[in-house]
């Protein structure tokens, strides 16, 4: 959906590049569940 492998989003999350609460979220079972409006607003502000 987003075009990044799950590879490339752990590492987008570990450089603190994606934020949780903005970017990203974790379900009660630990799995990084994808904000597509965060993401959205990511893509749109233009930062890498």
């Amino acid at each position: 959906m987003t075009g990044y492998s799950p590879k490339a989003i752990r590492r987008k999350i570990e450089a603190g590049v994606w934020l949780e609460g903005r970017e990203f979220r974790r379900a009660p079972d630990g799995h990084v569940l994808i904000s597509v409006k965060g993401y959205e607003s990511w893509v749109e502000r233009g930062r890498a």
